[in-house]
C-alpha cells in the first residue's frame, strides 16, 4: 500500500492520541470566557465615553414599562426639549429618579412627573437644575450584573473569571505541547 507524507503524518498524529479534542475544548472555553468578560465590560464602560449615563432600576414606580433589576441608558438632554411622556432621569436628594414626565413647565423650569406604577404625580416638582438627562434605552434584567459588577466583589469575581479564561488558553497551550514531544 503506498503513502504518501501527508498520509504518514496524519498516521503519526492519529498514533499520538487522536486529533486534539481536549485542547480544543480548553481553547474555546477559555476565548468564550474572554468574549463574555470583554462583552459586559464593554456594555457597561462603552456608552459612558459616548456620553451616556448608565443607572440600575432599585424600585418598582416604573412598573411594567421599565421592572425593577434594569439597566437605564440616559442621554443628555436641554430641558426645553424633554416633552410630556418622555421618561427622565433626574437628582433628587441623594437619589436618581426615573419618572415619565406628565408636563413640562418652561416658563417655571420645573417638570411635572410620575411614575407609571404610581396612582398620583410626583408631590415635588422637579428643577430643571436637576435633571440628568432623558432615557434613551432600558434592558431588563441587565441591571442586577450592574450591581454585581460594580461592586468590590464583583469586581474580584470579573478578574478571576477572566483569569480563568486565560488559564483555560495557556492549558490548551501546553497540552499541545505535550502531545507534539510525545
Amino acid at each position: 500500500m503506498y503513502m504518501n507524507g501527508m498520509d504518514d503524518a496524519l498516521l503519526s498524529r492519529r498514533k499520538k492520541g487522536g486529533g486534539g479534542f481536549l485542547p480544543s475544548l480548553c481553547n474555546i472555553l477559555g476565548v468564550l470566557i474572554l468574549m463574555a468578560v470583554l462583552a459586559l465590560c464593554l456594555a457597561l464602560t462603552l456608552p459612558r465615553f459616548l456620553g451616556y449615563g448608565i443607572y440600575n432600576v432599585v424600585s418598582g414606580s416604573m412598573e411594567p414599562e421599565i421592572p425593577v433589576g434594569s439597566v437605564v441608558y440616559v442621554e443628555g438632554v436641554r430641558a426645553e426639549d424633554v416633552a410630556g411622556g418622555d421618561v427622565i432621569a433626574f437628582q433628587s436628594g441623594d437619589s436618581v429618579i426615573i419618572h415619565r414626565v406628565v408636563e413640562n413647565q418652561v416658563v417655571e423650569g420645573k417638570f411635572t412627573t410620575k411614575g407609571d406604577a404610581n396612582a398620583e404625580e410626583d408631590m415635588e416638582k422637579a428643577d430643571y437644575s436637576a435633571l440628568i438627562g432623558r432615557v434613551s434605552r432600558h434592558y431588563p434584567f441587565f441591571g442586577r450584573f450592574l450591581e454585581i459588577y460594580t461592586s468590590s466583589v464583583g469586581k474580584i469575581y470579573v478578574i478571576c473569571f477572566a483569569a480563568c479564561g486565560v488559564m483555560f488558553n495557556i492549558l490548551a497551550g501546553r497540552m499541545r505541547e505535550r502531545r507534539r514531544e510525545g
